[in-house]
């Protein structure tokens, strides 16, 4: 079983506060100064300089009001939460760019990714039988088609087959379909959030 499979966690209290705080200033600043935070790496811990992914869900009033993210790692955790944050905050195409007068409501969730296992699975059947609700975050491809579901939205679709069905449609393939291309890769996220 992949490492990836298991539960993941690896930030303490402080660490958390600080990516929060980076999310937060990364918007911030593009808000006021129309420009990209100046990220000072020296000023924050070493764990948080490590590759990882991440991704930023901004919530106001809790709705949705943003979310993008990142599945490679491909640079730091810290730039990975600011880039996603402000790309949240501006560049969602479903919704308008963020306001300043929104940027105090806002509620910031970030989940940290832990390295992607791809384990083979041989039918749809078998992949519904070995997802865990609310702990396994999914990555599937198919035919040049990629989507993602983080383990947050089990909340909303508890049952393996209709989660599965729902991350096919958001991919833009058949929901109920299966393929001998269909790749899929499972990860878990340490999640937090500004109301923690």
């Amino acid at each position: 079983m992949s490492t990836a499979h298991s539960k993941f966690t690896s930030l303490g209290y402080s660490q958390r506060r600080a990516l929060l705080g980076v999310a937060r200033a990364a918007i911030r600043h593009r808000l006021i100064q129309g420009n990209r935070y100046p990220l000072d790496p020296q000023r924050y811990d070493s764990a948080l300089l490590r590759h990882q992914s991440s991704f930023v869900t901004l919530q106001l009033e809790g709705k949705l009001r943003g979310c993008i993210g990142s599945l490679a790692a491909t640079r730091p955790l810290l730039e990975d939460v600011a880039g996603n944050a402000e790309s949240a905050a501006f560049n969602d195409s479903r919704f308008a760019p963020l306001a300043i007068e929104e940027l105090e409501a806002l509620e910031f969730h970030i989940s940290v990714l832990s390295p992607p296992g791809a384990p083979a699975f041989h039918s749809r059947q078998e992949l519904c039988r070995t997802l865990r609700p609310g702990i396994d975050g999914v990555v599937l491809e198919e035919g040049g088609r990629r989507a993602t579901f983080l383990p947050a939205v089990w909340s909303q679709l508890p049952d393996p087959t209709v989660f599965l069905s729902h991350l096919r449609t958001k991919a833009g393939l058949d929901p109920g379909g299966w393929s001998e291309h269909t790749q899929v890769a499972l990860y878990t996220v340490e999640e937090f959030s500004s109301a923690d």
